[in-house]
C-alpha cells in the first residue's frame, strides 16, 4: 500500500511541479492583460482642483495627490487649473513634480492658465481648455506687478518654458513668446504676428489651433470624456483637515486679524504684567498665525525661531538697559519673522500696518482703562511728601506768628534774631534791620519766617 502510494507521488510531483511553473511564468501576461483592462473598463482618474497662487501651498497639496495617485495606481491625474500665476520657485518644482510622476497628467485649464499657470499646464501631458479660457503672459514680474527686465532672469525664464514646451512637441518659439516681450513672432496658424514689446496670450481656440491644447471642453466632465477612457472611475482628490485649516488661517483677513490679537495681546502684558489672558491670548494669536502657514507650505522652522528671538529681545528691553538697541533689533526680528513666513511679502506688510494700526488702538483703551496697573508706575514716585501723609520735611515754625524776639545779627535782609532761648533764621520785607533790635514775627511761610521792627524803635 505504502508502495504504492509512492509510486503514485513520484508520478504526481513532477506534474504539479510544472504547473506551477506555467502559471509562474503567465502571471506577468495575466498582470498586463489586467492592467489593460483596468485601462480601458476600470480607469481611475484622480481629480484635483488647483484655484489658487502658484505657491509653496499649492505644491505641499500637489506632492500629497501625487503620493497618493501613484500608491493608487490611477490611470490619470486631471488637475482644474485656474490660477494667474504666482511664485517661480514654485512653478519650477511643481513642474518636475508633474513630468516626473508615473501617473500621466491632462490639464484642463478652466479660466487662467497664466504667469507661472501657463508652465505648469506645460509640462503635462495633455491641456484640454474651456471655451473662453486663456493661457500665456509669462513673463517675470515682482511682488508689485512690474515688468522685471533682468536678462539673466528672462533668459532663464524664456528655457524653462521652451523645454517645457518642447516635452510634448509644443513648438519653443510660442513658448518664449510668452515670455520675452522682444521677441517678434509670426503665427501662420493664426494669421497674425506678435509684436515686440507685446507678451503672447492665446484663447483656448487659438490654443488648439497652433497644437498648445489638444482639445476644448465646457466641463471637468466634458473634459473627462475627451481623455477616451471607458466608464473612468473618478476620485475627487479633497485636501485633508490640515490643509483645510492651513488655508483658512493663511485668508488676509484671517491673517490680520491673528496679528492684530498676537501684538495688542503681548504689548498688553508686556506694559501691565499681572493680567495673564493677553499674554496668553497674543501668543496663542502668533502661534496660530506662524501655525497656519507652516501648515500652508509657506513657514519654516527658521521663521518661527526668528520671531521668538524678536519676543525676547523686546522683553530684554524692558530689564536690561541697552539704550534702545536691544528693542530696535527684536523689532527688526519680529517683523522679518512674520514677513517671510508670509506667501507675499507685500500683502504681509500690508496686513502688518493694519495690525500694527488696530493694535495700537486697543492697547491705547486698555491702557487709559487701566492706568494704575501700568508698568511705568515702577519708575514714577507717586508718593507726596505732605504732612497728611505723615511727612514732615522741618519742624513748624508757625508757631512763632506775632511773637517778639531781638536781632542777633544785621538783618540785610536776612539774619538771625532770638526767641526765647531758640535761635531763628529770619527775613525782613527787605528793609535793613540793625543788631540789638526787638522785632515782631509777621509772616510764616513754611520754613520761611518774615519779621519787622517794633514801631516804638523805629
Amino acid at each position: 500500500m505504502q508502495q504504492a502510494m509512492r509510486l503514485k507521488l513520484k508520478m504526481v510531483l513532477p506534474a504539479l511541479i510544472a504547473l506551477i511553473y506555467m502559471l509562474a511564468a503567465a502571471m506577468p501576461a495575466f498582470a498586463a492583460d489586467g492592467k489593460a483592462s483596468g485601462d480601458t473598463l476600470g480607469s481611475t482618474v484622480y481629480v484635483v482642483e488647483l484655484k489658487q497662487t502658484v505657491e509653496p501651498g499649492m505644491q505641499k497639496v500637489l506632492e500629497r495627490a501625487y503620493r497618493e495617485a501613484e500608491d493608487a495606481k490611477v490611470s490619470r491625474m486631471l488637475l482644474v487649473l485656474n490660477t494667474l500665476g504666482g511664485r517661480l520657485d514654485s512653478a519650477v518644482e511643481i513642474g518636475e513634480l508633474i513630468r516626473g510622476s508615473k501617473v500621466p497628467t491632462t490639464v484642463y485649464v478652466q479660466g487662467k492658465a497664466v504667469s507661472a499657470g501657463t508652465y505648469l499646464a506645460l509640462n503635462a501631458d495633455q491641456i484640454i481648455m474651456q471655451p473662453g479660457s486663456t493661457i500665456g503672459a509669462a513673463a517675470v514680474v515682482d511682488g508689485s506687478g512690474d515688468l522685471i527686465t533682468n536678462p539673466k532672469t528672462i533668459s532663464f525664464w524664456t528655457e524653462e518654458m521652451k523645454a517645457a514646451a518642447l516635452l510634448n512637441d509644443r513648438d519653443p518659439n510660442i513658448a518664449a513668446a510668452m515670455v520675452n516681450p522682444n521677441l517678434e513672432l509670426k503665427l501662420d496658424g493664426l494669421g497674425r504676428t506678435k509684436a515686440k514689446g507685446d507678451i503672447l496670450t492665446l484663447s483656448a481656440d487659438d490654443a488648439v489651433k497652433v497644437g498648445y491644447a489638444e482639445a476644448m471642453a465646457s466641463s471637468v466632465d466634458d473634459a473627462i470624456a475627451k481623455m477616451n477612457l471607458q466608464q473612468p472611475n473618478i476620485v475627487h482628490f479633497e485636501p485633508n483637515i490640515m490643509e483645510r485649516i492651513g488655508q483658512f488661517l493663511t485668508l488676509p483677513v484671517v491673517m490680520t486679524i491673528l496679528l492684530i490679537i498676537g501684538i495688542a495681546g503681548v504689548t498688553i502684558e508686556l506694559m501691565m504684567p499681572g493680567f495673564g489672558a493677553p499674554g496668553i491670548i497674543g501668543v496663542i494669536g502668533f502661534a496660530l498665525y506662524f501655525f497656519g502657514h507652516y501648515v500652508a507650505g509657506f513657514a519654516g522652522l527658521e521663521d518661527v525661531i526668528l520671531f521668538i528671538v524678536g519676543l525676547l529681545l523686546l522683553i530684554s528691553e524692558l530689564f536690561v538697559p541697552s539704550f534702545g538697541i536691544l528693542g530696535i533689533l527684536g523689532s527688526l526680528s519680529l517683523i522679518a519673522g512674520v514677513l517671510m513666513a508670509a506667501p507675499n511679502p507685500k500683502s504681509a506688510g500690508l496686513s502688518l500696518i493694519v495690525a500694527l494700526i488696530a493694535a495700537g488702538v486697543i492697547v491705547y483703551i486698555v491702557a487709559k482703562r487701566f492706568a494704575h496697573r501700568g508698568i511705568w508706575n515702577r519708575f514714577i514716585l507717586r508718593d507726596r511728601l505732605t504732612t497728611e501723609e505723615g511727612y514732615v520735611s522741618t519742624a513748624s515754625k508757625t508757631s512763632y506768628l506775632g511773637m517778639h524776639g531781638k536781632t542777633l545779627t544785621p538783618l540785610r535782609p536776612a539774619g538771625t534774631i532770638r526767641i526765647g532761648d531758640d535761635r531763628v533764621d529770619v527775613v525782613t520785607s527787605g528793609e535793613f534791620i540793625a543788631a540789638g533790635l526787638d522785632v515782631t514775627v509777621i509772616k510764616v511761610e513754611g520754613a520761611r519766617v518774615v519779621v519787622a521792627q517794633k514801631e516804638e524803635q523805629q
